[in-house]
């Protein structure tokens, strides 16, 4: 699989969520769709959505709510387009979304693989393929963010570290949709900074794109270790997202 195919593969899945087309990513002006999620979403996405704005680098492609393209269109017009994810312009669309009874939610960058730079990285301790019945015993805080008890369902493979007959580093991967399976990794505090990471991240990757499917990474901005270990382990930023929900999903979140 070449970076243009990966690229492609992740667009059109895009596309199918937003219910755009692969070109629209493409344009150099924004684009702003009015439906809700399409049937191909991955699984994570949940209605209701005020509006999620996607950008690969070129415009933003924008699904809205039918009763929030105003205030989008404006936004949209106001601020480059990249200036649309930071401080403190995207506080005057929050604003205009709370009157409404909604605010900004997520916000984060995604990673794919570069496969000219995508290789196994070494890795001091022993390194194991994990199935999904081999999961089971993981569900626990320490590993959050490479399995999601939620929907385990989801949690296809992984690839653990072990010291000995211990379990010191987890890189997992859930099936989110049909062709592309987002990594998540955890490494105990005592283990950090050994590159385990790394080499998890890295050798997961590449044994999903044996699998004929794409790899993909999430990272708030913010979460320098995170995009530290994205980049080291051969992955590069891809788009960038920011999902407006109902405020009262919002608050409960902060609670």
């Amino acid at each position: 699989m070449t970076n243009k195919e990966i690229y492609q593969i992740a667009m059109e899945q895009h596309a199918l969520e937003i219910n755009c087309a692969v070109e629209d990513f493409l344009r150099d002006c924004p684009v702003i769709i009015c439906s809700g999620i399409g049937k191909g979403a991955r699984k994570y996405y949940k209605e209701p959505i005020a509006c999620d704005l996607v950008s690969y680098g070129n415009n933003i492609v924008a699904l809205v709510r039918q009763e929030n393209k105003e205030i989008v269109e404006e936004y949209l017009k106001k601020f480059e387009f990249y200036h649309c994810f930071e401080t403190p312009n995207f506080h005057w669309l929050n604003e205009r979304l709370e009157e409404k009874g909604q605010k900004v939610c997520f916000m984060a960058e995604y990673y794919l693989p570069d496969v000219e730079k995508l290789t196994a990285l070494p890795c001091d301790y022993e390194l194991k393929l994990l199935k999904q019945q081999d999961f089971a015993p993981l569900y626990c805080p320490e590993w959050s963010n490479a399995l999601c008890e939620d929907r385990k369902e989801l949690d296809v493979l992984g690839i653990g570290a072990y010291d000995g007959s211990t379990l010191v580093g987890l890189a997992g991967c859930s099936a989110d949709c049909d062709t592309m399976w987002q990594i998540g990794v955890d490494v105990l505090p005592e283990y950090r900074r050994r590159g385990i990471a790394a080499a998890l991240t890295s050798t997961l990757a590449l044994e999903i794109l044996k699998r004929g499917k794409v790899p993909f990474y999430c990272s708030a901005w913010s979460n320098i270790r995170s995009v530290r270990n994205a980049i080291k382990s051969g992955f590069t930023p891809a788009w960038v997202e920011m999902t407006a929900k109902p405020a009262d999903f919002v608050d409960g979140l902060n609670q």
